[in-house]
């Protein structure tokens, strides 16, 4: 008897996905939260790093449930949502180098003056978000025969 699509899915590679996305969801929304809490009014041009980090908060959380849960929209909600975060590492990573002002919060406020979860690639995170959704659309790219029944 074999497993249905959702248990293959958290075994294994899969796991391990879960597991760091589910570590990231975890760091990216609290670090916005807090942010949120105490900065982001008292420091306007700590807005948008707080903001972007909070989006990227929710597309952690989307990610992971996506990837948990059973069924093609499932599926097709964790495509969506990995290859959101593929661009958006992408095109955060590549701005907040070549313009690195728009994206960094005020240098005096330590907590905000690196950026946001996805500037630089993710070096605050070891490059964890510009690698995972690669990782993540290789493993859905292979799991796609369990999930449709192709």
């Amino acid at each position: 008897m074999s497993n249905p699509p959702a248990q293959r899915r958290s075994l294994g590679v899969g796991r391990v996905l879960i597991v760091v996305y589910a570590i990231l969801a975890i760091g990216a929304t609290s670090r916005a939260v807090y942010q949120m809490a105490m900065y982001y009014s008292s420091h306007p041009s700590a807005r948008l790093p707080i903001i972007l980090s909070a989006v990227s908060g929710v597309i952690y959380i989307l990610a992971t449930v996506a990837l948990i849960a059973p069924g093609r929209s499932w599926y097709r909600v964790a495509w969506v949502t990995i290859s959101f975060e593929l661009a958006g590492v992408l095109i955060i990573g590549t701005l907040s180098l070549v313009l690195p002002a728009i994206f960094a919060g005020p240098a005096n406020v330590p907590d905000v003056a690196d950026g946001t979860v996805w500037s630089s690639y993710g070096i605050g995170y070891v490059f964890i978000p510009v690698v995972l959704p690669i990782l993540g659309m290789l493993w859905l790219r292979s799991r796609r025969a369990v999930v449709t029944g192709n």
